[in-house]
């Protein structure tokens, strides 16, 4: 399919890179928003499957380790196949494995349809971006990058509550089958808007480099995970795969620096700004993640509230997002960005601190306080961190820069839930609460 304007149209060029961006918004909303949408559907999943709330973690994290895998792929594969034709192949991909999750009958089931979605989701999302930063002068490179990621910052907030409704008055696969009309939208978007994208020289594949990668991620999530649902001697596989997974990072980031052609090139490192976003701003989403997988739990499980009700107290995050964004611009540029992500970064650390005090005698209104001026904290720090990240990037490097952005961004995700259940777990563990964790292990 051809594009709706030509390239040399300055105006075309333009409304072609917004509408881009609106349908790259689009799937990285359906991808973030499966992500975390089975929050709180959790405890109502567990008793379809016959597993326990806590246990149910493994689908969000299978999820997100299969998007960390297979990210590494994304730029090489856009630029072997054609960015419309990868973009528009994952788009089915994803789709279908929604399809596949909503009629799973079993945890095993409904982990391997997780699998299929993440892979999806891993070339959905990096391909998209990579086809729009392509194709936007620098000058409203930070528009485009705000217009598309977003949603990915919303949608983890609004999932709590879209979970909570449907289980409430519906039931938990249309969770999953609400992604059926927008997959299919967003696929014909892909056909019609993306330019093929394809380069004329393409490295060679980096085998060793998949292999390298693609295990550090399994090992050290797959030994997290290990651990999170093990005690006693039955620990040391944990431990072991721990171990592994961090030595294979180690050889996966040496092989990539010394490599020739690596599957995911470092070189975009020695940036600085973009360096900054990539370690600082992986920190502060692996804290983050784990505020939806937690809080929902908390406040169903140990406070009694029905899914609905814990899904509205989440919103409030979301309400906190929504209101900081008409001054995030007008805050970085008078006060600079270094100052802003220093003290915002304390005030999210303490809204994070200040929910461990949350109990079930705590007001609502209370509860919903904390929780937006997290929202406004966690807005702000987002737009900081994705503003510098390609500020400095040059076009040529703009793959090997979306890749690497859209990995880290993924694995701080998986680990910050992971990590987040294994600590519930030890919690629950030395309280003595083996089956149902209680306020004070949150």
């Amino acid at each position: 399919m051809t594009s709706p304007a030509t390239p040399t149209a300055e105006t075309g060029l333009n409304m072609q890179t917004r509408l881009i961006a609106l349908v790259v918004a689009i799937a990285f909303f359906m991808e973030n928003l499966d992500a975390t949408v089975i929050a709180t559907a959790l405890p109502t999943m567990a008793t379809a499957f016959g597993v326990t709330p806590v246990d149910m973690n493994i689908g969000i994290t299978a999820y997100i380790l299969a998007v960390a895998i297979f990210i590494p792929l994304s730029s090489w594969i856009a630029d072997r196949y054609g960015a419309r034709r990868v973009f528009a192949g994952a788009i089915i991909l994803f789709t279908l494995a929604s399809l596949l999750c909503g009629l799973s009958q079993s945890l095993e089931m409904f982990v391997f349809a997780r699998i299929l979605q993440g892979i999806g989701g891993a070339l959905m999302v990096p391909v998209g971006r990579l086809a729009v930063l392509r194709n936007t002068d620098k000058k409203d490179l930070v528009k485009m990058i705000a217009v598309i990621t977003w949603p990915g910052l919303v949608a983890p907030i609004l999932g709590p509550l879209a979970g909570g409704l449907i289980v409430t008055h519906a039931s938990w696969p249309w969770i999953f089958y609400v992604n059926l009309p927008l997959g299919v939208l967003a696929w014909v978007a892909a056909l019609w808007l993306v330019p093929d994208g394809r380069e004329p020289n393409v490295r060679k594949f980096d085998a060793k480099g998949f292999v390298l990668l693609a295990g550090a991620c399994v090992t050290l999530l797959g030994g997290l995970e290990w651990l999170g649902n093990q005690t006693g001697e039955m620990l040391i596989p944990g431990v072991v795969l721990v171990a592994a997974g961090s030595l294979l990072a180690v050889w996966a980031v040496r092989h990539c620096r010394q490599s020739s052609a690596p599957l995911l090139p470092l070189e975009t490192l020695s940036i600085n700004t973009f360096r900054v976003s990539i370690y600082g701003g992986s920190l502060f989403r692996l804290a983050i993640s784990a505020i939806p997988f937690l809080l929902p739990l908390l406040f169903q499980v140990a406070f009694g509230l029905s899914p609905v009700d814990a899904g509205l107290l989440v919103l409030a995050v979301f309400a906190g997002n929504l209101a900081m964004k008409p001054f995030t611009t007008a805050i970085m540029q008078r006060y600079g960005l270094r100052r802003v992500l220093l003290v915002n970064g304390a005030i999210g650390v303490v809204s994070i601190v200040a929910c461990a005090l949350f109990t079930a005698q705590t007001p609502f209104a209370v509860i919903a306080a904390v929780l937006f001026v997290g929202g406004l904290s966690r807005s702000m720090q987002f737009t900081c961190y994705n503003s510098i990240g390609f500020a400095d990037v040059s076009k040529p490097r703009m793959s090997e820069a979306s890749a690497l952005f859209s990995m880290a961004f993924q694995l701080a995700m998986g680990m910050g839930v992971t990590v987040a259940a294994l600590l519930l777990r030890m919690s629950m563990s030395v309280s003595g609460h083996e089956v149902q964790a209680q306020a004070g292990d949150f």
